[in-house]
């Protein structure tokens, strides 16, 4: 998620500073949330500035090297299970247990498609 932008921190701060509206009405008035503006005035009262924070350490994936590899491998060897039956592999053969969403995603970036087996689908007369 991007940070909100100097100018609508400084305009935040500037209408709280006028003295004649509540942190609650700032946070309505501007469409953001009420903790959001409390962490703004938090933040210029110590350290002087309102630019929003540097992201200093990124989250560590879910799943490692040794994870990703056994997903490929599972990928390989039945390509056409679906992100659920990839998910409950997974977690068989690391102990690992995440979301569809997370195997989606570390396929999407290891660039792996898992494959629609046509007898599968709908079946014709």
């Amino acid at each position: 998620m991007k940070p909100y932008s100097l100018d609508l921190r400084q305009k935040i701060v500037d209408a709280y500073d006028r003295g004649d509206i509540s942190q609650r009405q700032l946070a309505q008035q501007f469409n953001v949330a009420k903790s959001f503006v409390q962490k703004l005035l938090k933040q210029r009262r110590e350290t002087g500035s309102i630019a929003p924070k540097l992201r200093t350490q990124q989250t560590p994936p879910k799943l490692n090297a040794e994870h990703r590899a056994v997903l490929a491998e599972l990928v390989e060897s039945q390509n056409d299970a679906t992100l659920e039956e990839l998910r409950a592999r997974l977690h068989a053969r690391t102990g690992i247990l995440v979301s569809v969403a997370t195997v989606h995603n570390t396929l999407k970036r290891m660039r792996l498609s898992v494959k629609k087996n046509a007898t599968s689908g709908c079946q014709s007369d």
